[in-house]
Order: C-alpha cells, then structure tokens, then sequence
C-alpha cells in the first residue's frame, strides 16, 4: 500500500516538495519505524552470551537495553523539531546514517562500555524512524484517514518486537552475538538505500523566525488536549512493557514455566496488539476517533482488574496470564493509533514535533511502568497493579482531552 503525497492538496495540509502524484510506500514508513524497536527488542536474548565474551556484570549489561529505551525517548525530542525546520527527508537520512554507523561499531565492540556507547547511538539513530514515518503518514493522509493509516502501519510495525526475541537468539546460536548487529547494520544500509530511492520530500520546511525548534513544544506543552493525548497514549500502551519486562519472572519463577517457552508467551502478546490495529483499520470508519480511543482503553483496564483479581485470590495460571493480558494487549493496539493521531491533529502545523514529542512521553511513560513492575518480591502482584493504574490514568486523561478539544471547537 501507498500513501500519495498529493493527499495533502485535498486535506487542507501544507504539501511538501514531492512532485504531484508521487507516493510514499507504507510498507517502507513501517520498516523505518520498526528498525528502531526491533533493535530495542532483538539483543536481548543474547545478553548472557554478550555477558561471558565481554566479561562485563549483568548490571552492566542491562544497560546496554535500559539506554537503547532512554535513547529512543530523549532523541525523538530532537528530531521532531528539525524535521519541521528542515524537512523530512535530510532529517531521517542522518538518523539512519547514524543507526547505521553504531551498529557497525556495536558489533566491532571490544569492551562493555564501548557495547553501551554505540547502543545510545543505535538508539539515538534508529528513533528518527520512528518519529518521522508517524509525522509522513499525517503529512500526506486527510485528517479522516490519519487513523486508519497509522493502525495499518502498526500493524506492520508490531511484527518486529514479536519475532526479534526470536530471531535475536537464532543468530546468536548459530553465529555469536555479533552476528546481530551485522544484521541491524545492514538493515541500516538498506533502510537508507530505500529512502533514498523512494521516500520524497513531504513537509513544508519552516522557518527559524516563524516557528523556533523549541517554540513548536511551548506550542504543544501550552494544549491540554496534547497533554491528555499523549499521558493517556502512554498509559494505554507502553504500560505493558510492564509486564513484558515481569514476564520472564512471573512465568518462570511463579508459574513453573520452562526458559524455551517464554518467547512464545511474549509473542503471543504482542499478537493481541496486531488484532487490536487489525480492529482499528476496520472500526475507524464506523465509530470517531474518540469512542474508540475510550471504548479500546476500557477493554484494556476490565482485563487488567481481571488479571489483578486473580492474582489477589491467588489463582494466576497460564491460561489466565495469557488470556488478560492478551486482551489487554487488543487494547492497546486499538488504543494506539487513535491516540497518536488525535495528539498529532491537536496543532497540525507542527506534526513533526507533536510526534517526536509524544513519542518521547511514550517511551517515558513506558520506562516508568518497567521500573514499577520490579518493585516488591510479587512481580506478578506489581505487573497487574501497573496495568489496571495506568489504565485508570489514561481514560482520566482521554476524558481530559476531549473536554480540551472540545471547548476550543
């Protein structure tokens, strides 16, 4: 599927320099913004053998996944702003060219700490993707087919974090850790071939008196209704990495679950998030953006108070895990594509910014849950304590923004 450029012409947005007619593949905007997170999510399984080469500590190690997330939340404050004042384009070209070069010298790393330094860069690199696929599906789609866009190149996306645990540990048993970021490097030289190749210019570039690269967030921070959009965003979704990073703990430790099975686990839940942007594309033309943000979060906060029931009464099984957190996770891929394109309409004029600044929010939110879910000795207990609070916090915050959006209407 493509995205025509000109669609900007009919939508009322600015239309950038591509020539009339031109298209921008949204399989090619999903590679762009799934590289960054598979990258994220790949590594992992090869922690323990990275670990015996290197001789660095487990602490060190984790390191190398808890800076990819941070460097992921701090570098889409940055692109954001640039790709308003520059243009799309040039801006994810040197992201790309920079995801690339660290994953070379990632897999050339003679030490721990050289492995964490390049793995910030990844990061740094990669997010651009992630912020500016977002930014290109608002710039070249009407405002009705935003949603609808996003959720099918979410679909796209949630493919990566499924399958890179497992892919990730393949090619570490067959060919060593190293083997990974030869193929993330590679990844990076095709991602920047393609762009090159198919990706036009789409936004109008801004200038430095007209909108500052700080003064577009003043813009943003100053509206509630982003405010609620992307607080909520975060809640309703990156609060499953919560459970995600208690998964291993929860199945192994609590249930009795062998080592080799929790991949499967995890990659079902991450399934529920790809039925969930299935439901998006199709229910977005029947129901506004708003119902469905809602109605999506509320089946995601019954099945986290189902989930904290059972744990409570101390009847977690396998099945029941699964099963609510699973709906859960339909609720968030649902959730997902609607938040992010009410928070980007929110100032239209500055989408690149309202992207890389709600994804930071994001990626903020979803460290936060992350740490909570550790705390205490119950890490089952703590997972669905995250899941059923932020699901709370997040309709709070969809209740706000609407109020917001509606009294500026």
């Amino acid at each position: 599927m493509t995205v025509p450029v000109n669609a900007a012409l009919t939508s009322g947005h600015p239309k950038g320099d591509a020539p009339p007619g031109a298209t921008v593949p949204l399989w090619l905007l999903a590679l762009l913004a799934f590289s960054g997170t598979l990258a994220m999510h790949v590594f992992v399984p090869a922690l323990p053998i990275a670990q015996a080469d290197l001789g660095g500590g487990m602490a060190a190690m984790q390191l190398t996944i808890s800076l990819y997330i941070l460097g992921l939340a701090g570098g889409q404050l940055v692109y954001g702003p640039l790709a308003d004042r520059f243009g799309r384009r040039p801006v994810l070209m040197a992201g790309l060219s920079l995801y690339t070069a660290a994953g070379l010298a990632a897999m050339l790393a003679p030490s721990v700490n050289a492995l964490i330094a390049a793995r910030l860069f990844q990061a740094l690199g990669g997010c651009a993707g992630l912020v500016l696929a977002r930014a290109i599906v608002r710039d070249t789609s009407a405002p009705a087919d935003t949603t609808r866009r996003l959720a099918l190149m979410n679909l796209m996306i949630t493919v990566g974090p499924g399958m890179a645990p497992l892919v990730g540990g393949l090619l570490a048993d067959a060919a060593g850790w190293r083997s990974i970021f030869l193929a993330l490097t590679l990844l990076g030289v095709a991602n920047l071939l393609l762009t090159w190749r198919l990706l036009p210019e789409t936004g109008r570039t801004t200038e430095g008196a007209a909108i500052g690269l700080m003064e577009s967030y003043g813009q943003l921070l100053r509206a509630p209704a982003f405010w609620g959009y992307a607080v909520g965003g975060g809640c309703a979704t990156t609060s499953l990495y919560g459970f995600v990073a208690a998964a291993p703990f929860i199945f192994i430790g609590e249930l009795h679950q062998p080592m080799a099975r929790v991949g499967g686990y995890i990659a079902l839940l991450v399934l529920g998030v790809w039925v969930g942007s299935i439901l998006a594309s199709r229910l977005i033309t029947h129901v506004s953006v708003g119902r469905l943000l809602v109605g999506a979060n509320g089946v995601s906060v019954a099945a986290a108070f189902i989930l904290l029931a059972v744990v409570l009464s101390d009847r977690l099984t396998v099945p029941l895990a699964i099963s609510t957190v699973f709906t859960f996770s339909v609720g968030v891929g649902t959730a997902a594509p609607a938040a992010l394109a009410e928070a980007l309409s929110v100032n239209p004029r500055v989408a690149g910014s309202a992207s890389g600044l709600y994804g930071a929010m994001q990626m903020a939110v979803g460290a936060l849950c992350t740490a909570l879910a550790g705390v205490g000795s119950d890490p089952a207990l703590a997972a669905a304590l995250v899941l059923a609070g932020s699901g709370i916090i997040a309709q709070a915050a969809f209740w706000m923004a609407g109020r917001a959006r509606r009294a500026a209407a």
